[in-house]
């Protein structure tokens, strides 16, 4: 089958930064391709570039579309005085003059006029590949999906939610039908019933769908093929299976490396003893025969002169074989746990509370919370935007001292936050130093210990941190904060900044974590997981000085702030 979209040796810079180097990518007809990778890996560049909204500096993009490229970015401005039928009928507007060329040809060969017969056959079936007799029907349906049914067509952008502009982009995008469409982060913004409408509305249409997304969840309902982008190497690598295929490729990927790592080590061993075995033999013990010693004397230095050149042909090899070595392989992330340091606190039923917030609250916001953590506790924090849940642990770690109420913990915290952040000063630092600061040991040490995580190769360990993308950042805070232990996790949407990959590996790591584990997201795949008790924070905080509700317990390992 020939491909649809082209990608060769494609590299990106910005301001001396390069974000794609060499980056090789193809596309068939029909595909569902999901873009993924860590934030600021060039996920973004690549679908900007596929669009055609950015040139590359050098390589080629090669996009082939008689139906039309629609492209969704992530930020767009839409002037404020614009309404929603305006939003619409300009998207629609390549259909719209199509559908008109089409009834002017019409009329032409009404009057007898043949010769636009050809240019009417390829207009048709660009207008039917596009589906252009269908665009009213799907404006509708992609309105009602995306939860704006109810929108007046007359009201202006400017009277929209940020959420709500977004869909309408998108609604407006869908509508126009194009053959291939390319979606930065389409999941941003929509609720599950949006979310789902979605995932079958690009499940059933014909057309090359290629979308950067961060939802796992999408990703695996949606996606038939996988590209990641590596902030790393700034390349480009292919996955087939969708996501299942991806995670098992690289699965297999870490069998390989242990394997080659094994196999290495051995034939280091095995030259190690062939040298050392062949240098401790000697001439033959034998007598000397017929009393002839220079005889004896011309046979025993032959040997002795081939043991040498074995010696030194073994310890060439090892010399070769050690100067390029096969780096061990990464070890599982694990967080560990901290010994408890802190007295008893609040008891509860059973085991004594590791952490206890009474009555926190932070004016403007968060609303007044009550929680109790019990050693190995687990308990995921959901809500809408500004519901205070970044907040709460902000506080919860002592970050953030609250207007009200008090928290009392008895153990080491580690926080997350959904930011990277990072120690004072790190910006001038390299990584390596960045993940040593306040830490003792020698160097060496942080260098064995970090690269043993698997989250750089060693290349990368002299790369200022003022340097790195935002996701390598994040790693960095992630890194610091599994080597250390800690009673209590507190975890700010996690799944952000990091590649899916990872994202799973960081999931696994947080299974075997025998500490008190807090969580704040939006992951829908994390949530269908989540195995532990549940706090919703649904109400927005309360107006400065205003008092709010008490915690309520809304159902079993569910309770809800109001």
């Amino acid at each position: 089958m020939p491909t649809q979209i082209t990608a060769r040796s494609v590299t990106k810079s910005y301001e001396g930064r390069t974000v794609l180097d060499g980056a090789d990518c193809t596309l068939r007809p029909g595909e569902r391709a999901g873009i993924v990778g860590e934030n600021g890996s060039g996920k973004s560049t690549l679908l900007r570039l596929l669009a055609g909204r950015e040139q590359p500096d050098s390589g080629e993009v090669v996009v082939q579309a008689e139906g039309g490229v629609g492209y969704l970015a992530q930020e767009e401005h839409l002037p404020a005085e614009l309404t929603v039928q305006q939003v619409i009928d300009r998207s629609l507007a390549v259909l719209r003059s199509m559908e008109e060329r089409l009834r002017t040809l019409e009329s032409a060969m009404a009057r007898g006029d043949d010769s636009v017969l050809a240019e009417y056959g390829e207009l048709l079936t660009a207008f039917e590949l596009r589906g252009g007799y269908e665009a009213e029907a799907r404006v509708e349906r992609a309105l009602h999906g995306l939860g704006l049914g109810l929108l007046p067509r007359g009201r202006t952008v400017g009277g929209l939610s940020g959420g709500e502009r977004v869909r309408l982009r998108l609604a407006a995008l869908l509508a126009a039908g194009p053959e291939i469409l390319l979606l930065d982060e389409p999941t941003n913004h929509l609720d599950d019933a949006a979310l789902t409408w979605l995932e079958e509305h690009l499940r059933g249409r014909r057309g090359t769908t290629v979308a950067v997304s961060h939802d796992r969840a999408f990703l695996e309902r949606v996606a038939t093929t996988l590209i990641e982008v590596d902030a790393d190497t700034r390349a480009v690598e292919r996955y087939g299976n969708g996501y299942a295929g991806y995670l098992r490729e690289k699965a297999a990927a870490r069998r390989r490396w242990a394997e080659s790592y094994e196999r290495w080590c051995e034939e280091a061993a095995r030259l190690r003893e062939a040298a050392a075995t062949t240098a401790r033999r000697v001439a033959p013990g034998r007598a000397m025969k017929d009393g002839n010693k220079m005889a004896y004397d011309r046979a025993g230095g032959r040997v002795q002169q081939s043991l040498a050149a074995r010696v030194r042909n073994a310890e060439e090899r090892l010399r070769r074989l050690l100067a390029d070595p096969v780096p061990p392989p990464p070890e599982p992330l694990r967080f560990a746990t901290a010994p408890r340091t802190g007295g008893p606190l609040s008891p509860g039923a059973g085991r004594r509370s590791v952490l206890v917030a009474e009555a926190v609250a932070v004016d403007g916001r968060l609303a007044r919370t009550d929680l109790s953590l019990k050693p190995g506790a687990r308990l995921l924090i959901t809500g809408p935007n500004g519901a205070g849940k970044s907040t709460l642990l902000h506080v919860l770690a002592g970050r953030l001292t609250p207007t009200s109420g008090r928290v009392e913990c008895g153990g080491a915290v580690g926080l997350l936050a959904q930011e990277p952040e990072l120690p004072p000063g790190a910006g001038e630092m390299t990584l390596l130093d960045a993940f040593a600061q306040g830490r003792p040991g020698a160097p060496e040490d942080h260098t064995r210990r970090l690269l043993s995580l698997g989250l750089f190769t060693a290349d990368r360990l002299a790369v200022p941190v003022s340097r790195l993308s935002t996701g390598q950042r994040q790693r960095l805070a992630l890194a610091r904060l599994v080597t250390e232990p800690a009673d209590v996790l507190l975890l700010d949407e996690p799944t952000n900044h990091l590649s899916p990959a990872l994202v799973e590996e960081l999931e696994a790591a947080l299974e075997q974590y025998t500490g008190a584990l807090v969580v704040v997201s939006h992951d829908r795949r994390l949530r269908q997981r989540w195995r532990g008790e549940r706090l919703s924070l649904e109400s927005a905080p309360p107006p400065l000085g205003e008092a709010s509700l008490p915690l309520g317990t809304a159902a079993p390992h569910e309770r809800s702030t109001r």
